[in-house]
């Protein structure tokens, strides 16, 4: 995913320039996108087809 992919290159450049703190927010975010992901795919794995059935038609 493209928001999970740039977050990860924000961290290397935080780490290589030296801003933890900066890092440590990007670790959080990235940690909340990855459980957003999951509950995300939990749901759609939930989701069942409904049958509504054949309609009737009137005489």
């Amino acid at each position: 995913m493209q928001l999970r992919d740039n977050l990860g290159d924000r961290i290397t450049e935080a780490h290589r320039e030296g801003w933890l703190g900066e890092v440590d927010g990007l670790n959080v975010s990235l940690a909340a996108v990855g459980n957003k992901l999951a509950q995300l795919d939990a749901t759609a794995a939930r989701r069942q087809p409904i049958t509504i059935g054949m309609p009737r038609t009137r005489p």
